[in-house]
């Protein structure tokens, strides 16, 4: 059920009181991910995060977790949100593989100047990927996710996601390619990519989901904002498979399953609707 105006107006009360919240400073994804894994059955994987340390608590008991499914019949249409834009400029940038994914890492004077969400401004730190993705959408799963992490001065986390399909070859992806096949299978393993300009990851989208929910490995900190694009990128399976090597247990996938909305309102900004 698509919500009215005033699903709207009661969607923005509640998404300003969780980024109130929010304001306390977060706690970061993992740098060493060989203390977890994603072994379904395993000591090791996601059911137990919870209990593998104290300060990932949150990963068993909280009640924002993600991802999330993202079902078309149950958001709220948020005109107010606008078109999802950055203000990213060149920075340095290094490639690492950190067990269960591949990070690039932004560093230097410019590193982070990123995108501004309710007034508060988050710099770009890292984007990584998962395969398959970890959201859904109406039960989907898709070949890749993309996540670009965000931090504001004070702590707070915001994560921008884009969905892959299978298709022509990612350009961004492509840049990469050398920098990837010298870090393939090498935990720890860290390789120099030079200057890069985000924008060049194609990030502006006019289609997308917001809703309030965690990072999806631990500590699984809560009070993180998403933004999720409905827009496609396409990957192909060698892109795709220079990614997936990287996972080292016998998982064969570094997605988190999805977990409980439990009632938390999602909204969802296109430019063709108005209130």
């Amino acid at each position: 059920m698509k919500i009215s105006s005033i699903g709207c107006v009661l969607f923005l009360i509640i998404f300003t009181s969780i980024t109130i919240v929010s304001s306390s400073p977060g706690h970061g994804e993992v740098e060493d991910e060989t203390e977890f894994n994603y072994e379904k059955e395993g000591d090791k994987g996601p059911s137990k995060w919870g209990t593998l340390k104290p300060e990932w608590a949150m990963c068993g008991k909280g009640k924002m977790q993600s991802p999330i499914d993202l079902w078309d019949k149950r958001f709220l249409l948020d005109p107010n949100l606008g078109y999802l834009r950055s203000n990213y400029l060149p920075s340095n940038a290094t490639l690492k593989n950190r067990g269960h994914d591949i990070m690039l890492k932004f560093e230097g004077v410019n590193a982070g100047r990123g995108i501004t969400i309710n007034d508060t401004e988050y710099q770009l730190q890292q984007l990584h990927w998962h395969s398959p993705s970890e959201h859904t959408i109406n039960g989907k799963r898709f070949f890749l996710e993309e996540h670009m992490v965000h931090e504001s001065k004070d702590g707070r986390i915001t994560v921008v996601a884009f969905f892959y399909k299978l298709g022509r070859l990612d350009p961004f992806l492509f840049s990469l390619e050398r920098q990837l096949k010298r870090i393939t299978d090498t935990h720890e393993s860290e390789e120099y990519v030079g200057v890069i300009d985000p924008i060049r990851v194609d990030f502006e989208s006019k289609h997308y989901y917001r809703y309030i929910g965690s990072l999806t490995s631990p500590p699984c900190s809560e009070n993180v904002i998403w933004t999720i694009s409905k827009e496609m990128k396409t990957v192909t399976l060698k892109q795709l498979d220079l990614l997936r090597v990287s996972v080292h247990d016998q998982s064969n996938t570094n997605a988190r399953p999805l977990q409980r909305k439990n009632e938390r309102p999602v909204a969802f900004y296109t430019p063709t609707w108005h209130m």
